[in-house]
């Protein structure tokens, strides 16, 4: 049975752990703290984690999840991705992206299997690199930029202040979401997700 791996898209180094674009990898420090364990240095140029995730139905432990942080810059973060789908022997069908998404409205949460990229080029690379789309995605909304602000620019900036106390409940719906998915599977977990009140 393939492991899951879920991947936080964004970019390394302190100056940008704040960014909307490091959204996603906001997620995968609570996933972390879920799961009592912290990241290590991966040879895929990637920091990993490696344990298991929730309960499954009737008690057990949930499966085995690979939670991983490219260490690459976001537009190149396939490279990283792929190594460990080989790595890990990770069947595309257990890959779950977690990225940022200025579609869709903050604190939003989508989960979809495969279709196009919407402009972001976190996903476009991690398309390339694996050779298909078919892998679940965990968008988190952010919302557009305001008045003419370059959507770049509006990316790599941190969460406003005001933002915060919401963004810290859209991340644990966040990784509720990403529990589901693996405990669950994907059609439970959107059901539960996109029915919420």
């Amino acid at each position: 049975m393939s492991p899951w791996l879920v991947v936080g898209l964004g970019n390394p180094g302190p100056q940008y752990a704040g960014n909307r674009h490091n959204v996603g990898q906001m997620v995968l420090d609570v996933l972390a703290a879920r799961m009592s364990g912290s990241f290590t240095s991966h040879k895929a140029r990637a920091a990993v984690l490696d344990g298991r995730l929730g309960m499954l139905p009737g008690g057990a432990p949930g499966p085995r999840v690979i939670l991983a942080k490219p260490g690459s810059f976001m537009n190149v973060s396939g490279g990283p991705v792929g190594a460990l789908v080989k790595f890990y022997d990770v069947d595309p069908a257990h890959l779950l992206v977690v990225h940022d998404e200025l579609d869709l409205p903050p604190d939003t949460l989508r989960l979809k299997l495969g279709g196009g990229e919407g402009g972001h080029n976190g996903l476009r690379s991690v398309s390339q690199a694996l050779g298909t789309r078919n892998y679940v995605r965990l968008r988190v909304g952010v919302g557009r930029p305001p008045g003419r602000m370059d959507a770049a620019d509006y990316v790599l900036r941190d969460f406003a202040p005001a933002e915060r106390a919401d963004l810290a409940v859209t991340l644990e719906q966040a990784a509720d979401a990403v529990e589901d998915v693996v405990t669950l599977g994907l059609e439970k977990a959107q059901l539960r997700l996109h029915t919420a009140v």
